[in-house]
């Protein structure tokens, strides 16, 4: 009896003693560590931030703080926030002891080292990017910006792979070409919004004064898969500056009657609350260079507000509020008391009334989540003569969008949803009147698996009003085999939908064009390849594109004058190479860039195949920068355009190669810089090669050639920028 007695106490104390470890267990919490993580940016606490280790997950608090409680042993512990590079140290804990861990994150924000794309959604650093995205950062939109403050066409055509053609002779209208693509493929964005339109005008660019853009970001090929159906050709995203207390201003006079007067201002009005704040006012005279009646150099008058307002509380949650205003008046044709081979003048004007607004809206919860709305409305009156022909418009676009971005196991994940509705009330052409609305859904992944390796799946899915639904996905691979190697591969396919306005009617207007008739959509498939290495100094890289356009849509002229839009029978395919090398070493830098096109389409005329108009199969150039230490900047640029296949021109068929060269210097005395700029010193121009004027006027209306050179001629700017 005692016995059993003695088992029974025993096994009873036994589980009186198994329970009381289940529920005080503090046997098992004198065998932990405890870790506490305080998080950094800057030497500043970093709030919000995500403190994972294993299974075990906190975040930090105001103080940038999190607790962990770990077991004995070495630990990997990992630090991540959205906006910021993850971390990851080892920590070894000892039983009972407590450690201090401290993690610095280094902030992936323009303006510092590593630079950050916007225009892939996931906020990578542009090294770690599959997608190929060509960052012009704040230096060489400010090198830009003392050439032409007026506008950012020159930044954009002396970019590798970019070419600004005129697609206006009269009011110097003009698109971006993007590897050979015509320029209405090409979708121009503001902080990822189409504050231009949803399809970028041909005065879009011109009207855009650079000075408070921080970097631009360019995505060459078909970019649906991210942007919809403007984006075949690319995407040309606008990134604008941060407050940062600075106040500029800048003054410039051009030898061809223009100048330019901006003020930049910003500033912080609370710990959470800043600004930003640009006017700018802007005058070119009409200017007749060969003398031949006909104004080569437009004359215009504009006037640009764009103020933007920032909050930002410091726990991941921001907002970004802007309207803008541009109003221009522009007019070209033949000057005044001049006359055309008929004997009768034809005068030119545009005038432009353009109000935008926008809002962007980030949630940061978790850590690793990040919740986006966006949001922007524009519309766009304009008043156009074209000789004896006035034609009135609006155009509007209205935006939304709402987006998830997430890292989970190694995956950089977005998926969201938006709404977009472009509209067109033509007054004097109203049977060209379209509204076009498209809800869309998109996903995308990156995902690396290893070190060297890194891969982004993208695609959107379209519900067109007007063209029914359409699947655009997009694939892309990042390959580091070295330290000094990178690799990029790329394929996707994309959209346009059918509009009245081409290259062709932007310069002859609608009302000679026939009402669209059973159109189909444009599609295209594009490809390219991506080499690059960094050795010291030295930077080389080198692309291979192509791609191919199903349906392209394409103009004739019918027996009664009228222009006819149709969709031609056979493809446009586009091949070639895209190369840069750069050197630096300051107060140096060099950059060589060479870009071989060749493009071809169905000849409308022969139903056979020709080179596509205006394309230059070969473009080079060189340009080299000294910067001293205070501020003293030397700048000489040297470009070759080589020949380029003519359409409807009765002088010549195919264009004449051209060399342009062009010098800047600049000196800072204390807080203005002085700047002189010598633009085309060789005075290439087009009228040194053929008359610009035709000797009739076209059916369409038309009366001169298109531009296939620089039609200005030498021009000197100089002007000063004041820091206040």
């Amino acid at each position: 009896m005692k016995r059993a007695y003695r088992k029974a106490a025993l096994a009873h104390l036994a589980g009186l003693a198994v329970l009381g470890v289940m529920i005080f267990p503090f046997g098992a919490h004198a065998q932990e560590g405890q870790v506490t993580v305080r998080v950094e940016s800057a030497g500043q606490p970093l709030a919000g931030a995500q403190v994972s280790v294993e299974d075990l997950g906190a975040l930090t608090d105001a103080a940038g703080s999190a607790t962990l409680r770990l077991p004995p042993g070495a630990h990997q512990i990992s630090a991540r926030r959205f906006g910021y590079q993850e971390q990851t140290i080892a920590v070894e804990v000892e039983a009972g002891a407590d450690v201090l861990v401290v993690i610095e994150l280094e902030q992936d924000t323009i303006g510092l080292e590593g630079i950050v794309v916007q225009s892939t959604r996931t906020g990578r650093r542009i090294e770690d990017e599959p997608i190929r995205v060509e960052v012009l950062d704040r230096e060489e939109v400010e090198e830009k910006m003392l050439m032409a403050p007026a506008d950012i066409a020159m930044m954009l055509n002396e970019t590798s792979g970019l070419r600004v053609q005129t697609s206006s002779a009269a009011l110097g209208g003009a698109n971006v070409r993007i590897h050979g693509l015509r320029g209405r493929y090409t979708l121009i964005l503001s902080d990822g919004l189409p504050l231009y339109g949803g399809q970028s005008g041909g005065l879009s660019m011109l009207q855009i004064p650079p000075m408070d853009l921080e970097q631009v970001e360019v995505i060459k090929g078909v970019a649906s898969a991210l942007y919809g159906a403007s984006a075949l050709g690319g995407v040309v995203n606008l990134v604008s500056r941060r407050p940062a207390d600075e106040r500029e201003i800048l003054l410039n006079q051009t030898s061809r009657g223009g100048t330019d007067g901006i003020l930049w201002a910003s500033g912080q009005l609370s710990d959470r609350w800043g600004y930003t704040f640009l006017g700018s006012a802007h005058r070119q005279g009409i200017h007749d260079v060969d003398g031949d009646g006909w104004a080569d150099l437009p004359g215009y008058r504009r006037g640009v507000v764009r103020p933007r307002l920032f909050w930002e509380d410091g726990q991941g949650r921001s907002l970004f509020l802007t309207v803008g205003g541009t109003v221009e008046e522009r007019e070209g044709g033949t000057l005044a008391g001049a006359t055309m081979p008929s004997g009768t003048a034809h005068p030119e004007e545009l005038g432009t009334r353009r109000i935008d607004g926008a809002l962007v809206g980030r949630v940061l919860f978790g850590g690793d989540r990040m919740f986006t709305f966006r949001a922007s409305a524009m519309g766009q009156r304009h008043d156009h003569v074209f000789g004896d022909v006035r034609e009135e418009d609006l155009h509007s676009t209205v935006f939304t969008e709402v987006a998830l971005t997430g890292m989970n196991r190694g995956h950089t994940w977005v998926v969201g949803a938006a709404f977009q509705r472009d509209g067109y009330e033509g007054r004097d052409v109203p049977w060209f009147d379209y509204s076009y609305t498209v809800p869309s859904l998109f996903a995308q992944d990156e995902i690396s698996p290893a070190d060297w390796i890194t891969v982004a799946a993208s695609g959107r899915l379209d519900a067109h009003s007007e063209y029914g639904t359409s699947f655009h996905p997009r694939l892309s691979v990042l390959l580091r085999p070295a330290d000094d190697w990178n690799a990029r591969a790329s394929v996707g396919t994309g959209y346009f939908a059918p509009t009245p306005f081409t290259e062709e009617t932007e310069a002859f207007g609608l009302t000679p064009l026939l009402p669209l008739d059973g159109l189909a959509v444009e599609r295209a498939t594009t490809a390219s390849l991506d080499v690059a290495r960094a050795v010291g100094r030295f930077e080389i890289n080198a692309t291979i594109f192509g791609s191919e356009i199903r349906d392209p849509l394409v103009s004739r002229t019918t027996g009664e004058g009228r222009v006819e839009l149709l969709n031609a029978g056979g493809p446009t395919r586009t091949h070639g190479t895209d190369l840069l090398a750069g050197f630096r070493e300051d107060p140096l830098r060099v950059v060589a860039t060479y870009t071989f096109t060749r493009s071809r389409e169905e000849d409308r005329e022969t139903g056979g195949r020709r080179e596509v108009p205006l394309t230059p199969r070969h473009a080079a150039g060189v340009v080299g920068m000294w910067e001293g230490e205070e501020g003293s900047l030397v700048g000489v640029e040297l470009y070759y355009t080589g020949r380029q296949e003519l359409d409807g021109n009765p002088y010549r068929s195919v264009s004449r190669p051209y060399v342009e060269m062009g010098v800047l210097v600049a000196r800072r005395i204390g807080p203005a810089r002085i700047f002189v700029n010598f633009e085309n010193i060789l005075d290439t121009r087009q009228s040194r090669f053929g008359p610009m004027l035709l000797p009739e006027r076209t059916p369409e209306g038309r009366w001169t050639v298109d531009a296939w050179a620089p039609v200005e001629g030498r021009t000197l700017n100089a002007g000063v920028q004041w820091h206040l």
